[in-house]
């Protein structure tokens, strides 16, 4: 890896383990698991609880990657992490479309001025097809590159 990059695998791991240990207290002391976190969105988290589980993860994918000094396994978990992640993402959405209990409230989503009912769960659905395909592809490439080196 180049300067660079370790910088960016540094610091992202690095902000991943602030944000976990920020995001366990919110569950933990603040009793406030489902509060949503916009700034863990980059990795995979929406809420507290998801960012103390990716939080840990993403810490010990950068130190791995640090120790092995592998950009492309990098790279190559970071697509195949968005594959996976938009997957549940999508099948969410899809069963929120039929579920009779309404855990997200229109009032909710920044598109509620464009989408003004319901629609909005299959366009969120939509969305993250949208990133699966981009996931897929994604790991497709990097794992390519990434078998080459070994």
């Amino acid at each position: 890896m180049n300067q660079i990059q370790t910088i960016i695998v540094l610091s992202f791991g690095l902000l991943a383990f602030i944000n976990f240990l920020i995001s366990l207290n919110e569950c933990r002391s603040k009793k406030n698991p489902y509060g949503l976190t916009y700034i863990n969105r980059i990795y995979g988290a929406f809420v507290y609880a998801d960012m103390v589980i990716f939080g840990v993860f993403w810490t010990l994918v950068s130190v791995s990657v640090l120790i092995l000094n592998d950009w492309l396994l990098f790279l190559l978990i970071l697509a195949l992490f968005w594959t996976i992640r938009s997957f549940g993402e999508m099948l969410y959405w899809f069963h929120q479309q039929f579920s009779p209990l309404n855990k997200n409230p229109i009032q909710r989503f920044v598109l509620k001025n464009i989408f003004h009912n319901e629609s909005i769960w299959f366009v969120y659905q939509i969305f993250w097809q949208c990133i699966l395909i981009i996931g897929i592809i994604s790991t497709i490439l990097s794992a390519n590159l990434w078998l080459k080196t070994i």
